[in-house]
């Protein structure tokens, strides 16, 4: 079924006497009608672009030649778009994402290098247009983060950080050294999908979860909460615990908490999935500290590697301030290629 036809039949539901008796289906067919008629408007206007261009350059005029050069890049620049997004096919790809990210052995240092990646991936949703909540945060002793859950929130938000997930490995002069040596340092990466409460594919017995409440840490002064509104939730059968303290509202607090843990239900479930998938092709590997995706080199020279793809960028600051586009394409259009 085309694009088209999909687009008539979801339409035709919206017709139905009886669309929105269920509110929740309903939205979600409406966002499947939105998605679709930008897609079907982008190839459109791609289809004109590519008719006109083709009749301009029929003109045989050389003066308009310089102009068709840059017509013809922009067109490529939107085909490879449209190429990466064919492997953007996943049933969440085209939704939220909840990042965590966990310092790793190493003190300071490591939960200073956990901060830095907070900061790159909350700039690069900043230059994407994407929104940017913070649902747990839990701040280092003297310097950094210890870790911290935040819900990215726009298209293709999980499809493109899904590629992140794993360890980061960070080379710099420590500043937290009083001789100034080099240390290395790692943080964790883990990347979930937003599941909706309705969703099918995670079922979350009340049974099986131990929910606890008190009072959220703060900084203290007026910064602490006089309240019990932190919520923590054991999933008794795997052992997950999520906690969530962020917001003043314990209901808030409760809905975020059980955002993470759909997540990560739903992560257990693709990991086995695809532990079976790379057994049976000898590729399993043990995720380990020494696996590490992507190592960042501030000295003693300055370079960001990514270890999937061979990729290099000289340019640290630049990557360090959100611009990690280039390793996102390169590992999905690299994992595109090996799935075809």
């Amino acid at each position: 079924m085309n694009k088209e036809d999909k687009l008539k039949k979801l339409t035709a539901q919206t017709e139905l006497p009886n669309f929105w008796n269920d509110n929740l289906k309903a939205q979600s067919i409406m966002k499947k009608i939105s998605d679709i008629g930008d897609e079907i408007e982008k190839l459109s206007t791609l289809k004109k672009s590519c008719h006109d261009a083709l009749e301009l350059a029929k003109l045989g005029d050389n003066s308009i030649r310089p102009d068709l050069e840059t017509e013809s890049a922009r067109i490529e620049n939107i085909l490879e778009k449209l190429e990466l997004n064919i492997s953007l096919s996943g049933p969440y790809d085209k939704g939220n994402t909840l990042l965590s990210i966990n310092a790793g052995a190493g003190g300071t240092d490591a939960q200073d290098w956990a901060a830095m990646l907070q900061r790159m991936y909350l700039r690069w949703a900043e230059k994407k247009g994407y929104k940017s909540e913070i649902v747990n945060l839990s701040e280092g002793e003297e310097a950094g983060i210890k870790s911290i859950t935040a819900l990215i929130s726009g298209k293709y938000a999980y499809g493109y950080l899904r590629s992140e997930k794993g360890v980061h490995r960070l080379v710099r002069l420590s500043p937290f050294d009083a001789a100034h040596r080099r240390h290395t340092s790692f943080a964790q990466v883990d990347v979930l999908p937003e599941v909706a409460a309705e969703d099918p594919t995670v079922e979350i017995n009340p049974n099986d979860l131990q929910i606890d409440v008190f009072k959220s840490a703060g900084a203290g002064g007026q910064n602490v909460q006089k309240n019990e509104t932190a919520i923590r939730i054991t999933h008794k059968p795997t052992g997950i615990v999520v906690i969530c303290q962020n917001e003043r509202s314990q209901l808030q607090n409760r809905e975020n908490a059980m955002k993470v843990l759909r997540g990560r239900l739903y992560a257990i479930k693709l990991d086995e999935q695809e532990k079976k998938m790379t057994e049976l092709r000898g590729e399993y590997q043990k995720a380990e500290w020494g696996s590490q995706i992507r190592s960042y080199i501030l000295h003693p020279y300055k370079r960001v590697k990514d270890h999937r793809t061979n990729l290099e960028v000289g340019n640290t600051q630049a990557v360090l301030d959100g611009d990690i586009d280039k390793f996102i394409e390169a590992y999905l259009m690299n994992k595109q290629k090996l799935t075809k």
